[in-house]
């Protein structure tokens, strides 16, 4: 499952990358549109900024903008960024791996296994879609 963190970081990269060319969009136009409270969006994008997928200027023009292209930004990136890991056990993580506590041993456990089918997946479809691209209707 998505953390409340991860899902406010989706929805004020997709607000930038809509309004890219804008210029610099203000914090408090974010959180409004994106319903996202406005001390929580500033750690965001001031975490985003330290990545270097969000640019901002200071003042009374100031604001924030996308950093990189739409097109650089996948959605497995920014799960990435802000929650570590696709997977969802720590031993089928790619880059964050960690064994299992309490489990058996890692060539007989079935449930990794296929949690290393799902996190593979999951990257697969998460890796293949960037912000510049559309979301199909469900």
């Amino acid at each position: 499952m998505l953390s409340q963190r991860t899902r406010y970081t989706i929805r004020a990269l997709q607000h930038l990358a809509d309004h890219l060319g804008e210029g610099p969009i203000q914090l408090a136009d974010i959180a409004e549109a994106q319903n996202i409270p406005p001390k929580f969006l500033t750690v965001i994008l001031s975490e985003m900024g330290r990545e270097g997928l969000v640019a901002s200027q200071r003042g009374r023009d100031g604001g924030y903008w996308l950093g990189v292209s739409p097109v650089d930004v996948s959605y497995g990136d920014i799960v990435r960024i802000t929650r570590g890991s696709l997977a969802l056990v720590p031993c089928a993580s790619r880059y964050d791996y960690e064994k299992c506590k309490n489990c058996v041993a890692e060539d007989d456990c079935r449930m990794r296994r296929l949690m290393l089918q799902v996190r593979d997946e999951t990257a697969r479809v998460l890796d293949g879609i960037s912000l510049a691209d559309p979301i199909p209707p469900i």
